[in-house]
């Protein structure tokens, strides 16, 4: 079997940092669910007026390639694009990604599932691509893109799920390689939560209809209850099950990177896991929950820090949307590949 490598990471965070004064100017009290669930970053970021993916997805590998060169756009065969709000109709914004980035890429996958684990997903598919046919490398974009353009609005921000996105974007690159092999991967399908989270409006209106009232997070006091408690169990299992293949336990795991949705889950994950906080990073103060991102944008900083080892174990996990999707991906971190790094 082919040996496929996360060869770089890279990410974006666009404008300047937005406060949690900001929102709390605008919002009252929430019950203890939602005070839980939407426990306020301190900072985020919100896309630019007019900032489309694909400028978002732009900026989020222009430091892989001020490293690397943009010779490594030439061998990519695999584009998988997770957008959380596609500018365009019907279809994604994979192929306007792919356009601005000068590929034509033979697969070319515009994922519409996965939400916050859709980093884990997006890998999984192209390192099976990349394991069974003759493409050469794959990039895995992840665009979250909602926090300035929904939960921004006037009569979204007042609520307390208004104050907790924020919006980036994150890459990887996947090779053929060992120079930092991806180890196990772990998907679950957990269809019976699917279509728990929904849209809503005040008076009620399907997306696309025209009419008053913006849409938003259809979640109940109950339901964030139930969320809550559903993500506390899910993200610990997925890891456990990875690191029962690879033979590695938990608290021995180097690193340990999620998606960021609160301070609860977060907590709860690493002590659940017995790992030290110091090794769980953590970005949400900085950029709130960043959805699908997060993943790509934390392990970014993490590596860019210098707070990840080069050959130890890091370990991706995450859970979507109510808890319809989860997964965890290890991974032995050999360093950035340089840009003359070759294929074994």
């Amino acid at each position: 079997m082919v040996t496929v490598s996360l060869a770089d990471v890279s990410s974006y965070r666009p404008g300047q940092p937005i406060s949690a004064e900001y929102f709390a100017q605008f919002q009252h009290g929430a019950g203890t669910a939602s005070a839980v669930m939407f426990d306020p970053p301190r900072f985020r970021h919100h896309v630019g007026g007019g900032e489309t993916p694909a400028d978002m997805a732009e900026r989020a590998i222009a430091p892989m390639l001020a490293r690397q060169g943009r010779e490594l756009l030439d061998e990519v065969d695999i584009l998988v694009v997770h957008t959380q709000l596609p500018a365009t109709w019907f279809v994604g914004n994979g192929g306007e990604v792919a356009a601005r980035l000068g590929i034509a890429p033979e697969w070319l996958i515009d994922l519409a599932n996965g939400g916050c684990a859709s980093f884990i997903h997006g890998i999984k598919l192209a390192r099976e691509l990349l394991q069974h046919t003759t493409a050469r490398s794959a990039l895995v974009i992840t665009v979250t893109n909602t926090a300035g353009q929904i939960f921004a609005q006037p009569g979204v921000r007042a609520m307390a799920q208004g104050a907790i996105p924020g919006d980036g974007a994150g890459v990887a690159w996947l090779t053929k390689s060992d120079r930092s092999p991806i180890l196990d991967i772990e998907t679950r399908h957990l269809t019976h939560f699917a279509g728990e989270m929904t849209s809503v409006s005040d008076p009620p209106r399907k997306y696309w209809e025209p009419g008053l009232g913006e849409h938003h997070l259809g979640f109940s006091e109950s339901n964030i209850a139930e969320v809550l408690k559903r993500g506390n169990q899910i993200v610990p299992r997925v890891v456990r099950a990875v690191c029962e293949r690879i033979a590695v336990r938990p608290s021995d795991l180097d690193l340990l990177v999620t998606n960021q949705p609160n301070r609860t889950f977060l907590r709860n994950w690493h002590e659940a896991l017995a790992l030290p906080a110091e090794r769980h990073p953590d970005t949400f103060d900085e950029c709130g929950n960043t959805f699908g991102s997060a993943m790509p944008m934390t392990f970014d900083d993490a590596v860019t820090s210098g707070s990840m080892p080069e050959g130890g174990v890091v370990m991706f996990a995450g859970f979507a949307h109510a808890g319809d999707f989860a997964g965890a991906m290890a991974v032995r971190w050999g360093g950035r590949h340089a840009p003359r790094d070759s294929p074994c």
